[in-house]
């Protein structure tokens, strides 16, 4: 897979001025702050309306209220909108968030100045009545009802109504087979205006689909405009709240109806295959026997208005009355796009509904992006991942009439419907010996009812361009590259570093071999990823955005049909690894991986509604599938990173959701079916057993977030409280289990049980920990946690010294982490050399990925498997991501003894040598 080449750079040697990272890592920035940003991918053709980015601030230097201004690196002022999504303990800003839509795109980046008032610039104007909200970039004009059938009642451009009556619509089937459907309409409930400008305007439309009689499917569309753009940017999300038994999903869409006034020759459809476009019009003049003139035919193609037909001439042609002869070109109607895979559409157009259709041309991967108009205006529209979300849809139709009207469908009506019941009938697996034997073969928990979609979620980003004229293919092509891949501008990795935010990780290191090769193995990993996403096609409506946990070597196959073994999930911190390499590398492949999981395991592995509600779903043949229901998939410390990148608000909601769980905890037994579930249910209406580290970690996670966003003093103080109550237990972190009060927001510190898992530190909580023992004085938690990080690898003799019992915990590699914590709080080398022995010596708990730098790392398979794919024989998604997050921290915490053992090394193999 080719990528743009990895930026340099170097923990050791970072990069001068305010951008550079200093020895603590802590680096501070000049009196006035400011910082440079640039492009993600490298500068974008077009913009997605604008562009919304967030910029990270080390304690203390930004003040609440400051100002920003953006600036080109030619020192050309761009008007800017700034806000605060997060502050540090004492008020300062944490996290500010921007949003600009320049006119010219700076190669090179911008300069975001604070302490400097943003110039002055086009200005959206937002205006709010009972009977809706009107949005008006100086460019479109968007009326949106605050109530009914319609999402967006017009968009208009010169005074020109370009499109009217933006609907969400949707087909239920009564059968799998979609024999019998239904039509429902998405029926607006409430319209709420989250920011009015001056740059940017966010409205949020809420509401259910309905025919009438039956009410279901809850939306959340959220409207992005910017002032001086033709371009609206639409963040559509939905609860799937049906029957899977009974409700088959068999269309979902958003349509617009276009006026259409132009001669029937004038009226042009545009629709994009792989990387240009169908270009076509409702009466073709180009291929006719006669010809009308290169001049005519050059107009429809390019898209300009023809010249009347009376002055048609072509020189080696006889004279032709057009006029008349136009009426025997037959005139097409309606044009279908269908991606119903990953690799293949068709293409398809007709005179009329009561006429067959004729094929086109089809190909393999539409960029889901069309346009219908003509020379006086017309609508582009886009659907983002539109071949990697299939089945999906773009529909033209009643484009020879007055009113013409275009369609795309995040879910395909000519696609089978959407069908989520449980994938097998647990014939032998009714009762709880049944279920654990189970597990026992399969790796699946399973519990009748819990294998329920019902409250999962789907996000689709939509872009929406209201034209005056049929855009040129360029243009056209613009537009669906920003679509497919917003522009997004980031700091550079040494300065998110430079800011302290999100704990221990360093820029990489290649200063000494051992390092080198870490780094190398990193970026094979991650690039290992990306590629097995599509190789392996991991595409698809509820699957784009996941990997797979497991490997079969036998069928040369990731275990996707095997219980436990398939779909991810967020199992031991897929998402973290991403993230944190993307931070450090500043890699745009990366970024875009992480994204698309972020957007899948936030909303489709996660309940939003129902009796899971706010919580997750352990890895499963189906994301929904598995009874084990925790907090360890919902966890806030999966969606933090994205959300402080981009602004992202869709993703803010997610964020307020996983913090109102404790309803959830007292009713739902959270547990897998291995081992006895009694007990953990309490009678205390009140209270939850907690485990300290998979539920644990997602709570403290919910809580740093909400209070860092939004100043919740209850979430500081259950921060406090509890981790003060960890450190009073008889035996601190290692007692494993507590019991919580939901009321009080306390562990019961009588407890003296200690109840260790392997799991209790690979679901986030060690970053999690990390943050707030930078942020808060926690003596009393500080000393248990470091006896756990101490202890968890220690000899077992030291072990039985310190605590009456000796154990051998599992996942080894990925607590060496702990152990570097510990090395570094104390300032003890030889922790630190115990550490990176365990990490380097393959003491990982399947495959040893330090190998991959010795023997071939990816071997082809060909005749074994249905398509050509690469294989690393061995390697775990769990394994990968617990490596991954392990060798960032360990080189962050502890890598300068590595210089130390390298030395030692070269000298022991020296004196062998000799």
């Amino acid at each position: 897979m080719t990528r743009p080449q990895r930026p340099d750079v170097s923990r050791r040697s970072p990069g001068p001025g305010p951008d550079a990272d200093t020895a603590q890592g802590h680096g501070a920035l000049a009196a006035v702050p400011k910082t440079a940003v640039h492009w993600l991918e490298g500068t974008p053709s077009a913009l997605a309306g604008g562009v919304t980015w967030g910029v990270p601030w080390p304690r203390g230097i930004v003040h609440a209220g400051t100002p920003f201004a953006l600036r080109t690196t030619g020192g050309e002022e761009v008007p800017v909108q700034s806000w605060t999504t997060a502050t540090w303990p004492d008020g300062s800003v944490k996290w500010s968030a921007h949003s600009a839509a320049p006119d010219t795109l700076d190669a090179r980046g911008y300069e975001l100045v604070g302490g400097v008032e943003s110039a002055a610039g086009p200005r959206v104007a937002v205006q709010s009545t009972s009977a809706g909200i009107t949005v008006d970039t100086g460019v479109l004009r968007a009326v949106i009802p605050s109530s009914g059938r319609v999402l967006v009642a017009s968009l208009e451009r010169g005074g020109n109504v370009i499109a009217h009556r933006g609907r969400l619509v949707s087909e239920l089937a009564s059968d799998p087979e979609g024999r019998h459907r239904t039509e429902f309409e998405g029926h607006v409930e409430s319209v709420q205006v989250e920011q009015a400008g001056p740059v940017r305007a966010v409205v949020l439309v809420t509401g259910s689909h309905t025919d009438g009689d039956r009410t279901w499917l809850p939306f959340r569309v959220r409207l992005y405009f910017h002032a001086g753009s033709d371009q609206i940017r639409a963040v559509h999300s939905f609860v799937w709240d049906g029957d899977a038994e009974n409700d088959f999903l068999s269309a979902l869409g958003i349509s617009f109806e276009l006026p259409m006034d132009a001669p029937l020759h004038d009226r042009h459809v545009r629709i994009a295959g792989s990387s240009g476009f169908l270009t076509e019009s409702v009466r073709p003049l180009t291929g006719l026997w006669r010809d009308p003139g290169a001049g005519v035919r050059a107009a429809q193609v390019e898209g300009r208005a023809t010249p009347p037909p009376a002055t048609w001439v072509s020189a080696d042609e006889p004279a032709t009355e057009w006029d008349s002869a136009l009426s025997h070109v037959p005139v097409w109607n309606d044009w279908t796009l269908a991606q119903l895979s990953a690799d293949g559409y068709t293409l398809r157009k007709r005179t009329g509904a009561k006429h067959g259709w004729v094929t086109v041309p089809s190909g393999t991967r539409s960029r889901g992006y069309a346009y219908v108009g003509s020379p006086n205006g017309g609508l582009e529209m886009g659907l983002r991942g539109f071949w990697q979300s299939h089945p999906t849809q773009i529909d033209v139709r009643n484009a020879a009439t007055d009113n013409a009207s275009l369609t795309i469908w995040m879910w395909s009506p000519e696609a089978r419907p959407m069908d989520v019941r449980f994938y097998h009938a647990g014939e032998n697996e009714q009762t709880w010996e049944g279920q654990l034997a189970a597990v026992e073969i399969t790796y699946e928990d399973y519990k009748p009812g819990f294998g329920d979609a019902h409250g999962v979620a789907r996000t689709h980003e939509l872009l929406l361009r209201v034209v005056d004229a049929t855009a040129s293919h360029a243009s056209l092509d613009a537009g669906a590259a920003a679509c497919e891949a917003p522009p997004q501008l980031v700091c550079s990795p040494e300065r998110l570093r430079a800011a302290g935010v999100f704990g221990d990780w360093a820029l990489p290191d290649r200063s000494t071999p051992t390092a080198r090769a870490i780094e190398d193995r990193l970026d094979l990993l991650v690039d290992y990823y990306a590629d097995q996403v599509e190789q392996r096609r991991w595409y698809g409506f509820w699957d784009y955005g996941d990997v797979m946990h497991s490997y079969d070597s036998d069928r040369h196959q990731w275990r996707y049909d095997i219980g436990g073994y398939a779909w991810d999930n967020s199992e031991l911190s897929t998402d973290l690894w991403f993230w944190y390499h993307f931070l450090r590398t500043g890699d745009a492949t990366t970024f875009r991986l992480a994204e698309a999981m972020t957007r899948h395991t936030g909303e489709v592995d996660v309940y939003h509604a129902g009796p899971f509600a706010g919580f997750g779903t352990r890895h499963n043949v189906q994301h929904w599938g598995c009874s084990c229901k925790q907090l360890r998939v919902s966890s806030a410390v999966y969606r933090r990173h994205y959300f402080y990148l981009t602004a992202d608000e869709r993703v803010g909601d997610l964020l307020d959701e996983v913090v109102a769980t404790d309803e959830t905890f007292h009713r739902l037994d959270h547990n897998r079916a291995v081992g006895a579930r009694q007990g953990r249910l309490q009678a205390d209406p009140r209270g939850a057993e907690v485990d300290l580290g998979i539920d644990y970690g997602a709570m403290l996670a919910g809580w740093l977030t909400r209070w860092e966003r939004t100043g919740d003093q209850t979430a500081s103080k259950r921060i406090i409280d509890t981790l003060t109550d960890i450190g009073k237990l008889p035996r601190g972190y290692l007692t494993g289990i507590a019991h919580y009060d939901t009321a009080t927001g306390h562990f019961d510190t009588t407890a003296d049980r200690q109840v260790l898992s392997h799991l209790s530190a690979v679901f986030g909580i060690v970053e999690v920990i990390t943050e707030i023992l930078d942020l808060l004085d926690l003596p009393e938690f500080e000393a248990a946690w470091l006896q756990y990080c101490r202890l968890y690898l220690a000899p077992p003799d030291h072990q039985r010294a310190e605590t009456g019992q000796e154990w051998d915990g599992s996942l080894k590699l990925a607590h060496t982490r702990l152990l570097a914590w510990a090395a570094r709080r104390l300032d003890d080398t030889s922790l630190a050399e115990r550490a990176w022995t365990i990490f380097l010596s393959g003491t990982a708990d399947r495959y040893n990925l330090n190998q991959l730098a010795d023997e071939p790392a990816v071997s082809h398979v060909g005749p074994h498997v249905s398509e050509p794919v690469t294989e690393i024989p061995g390697v775990t998604t769990n394994d990968a991501a617990q490596y991954g997050l392990a060798a960032i921290q360990n080189l962050a915490l502890i890598g300068d003894v590595l210089e130390e053992l390298d030395s030692r090394l070269d000298a022991e193999q020296a004196r062998c040598d000799g």
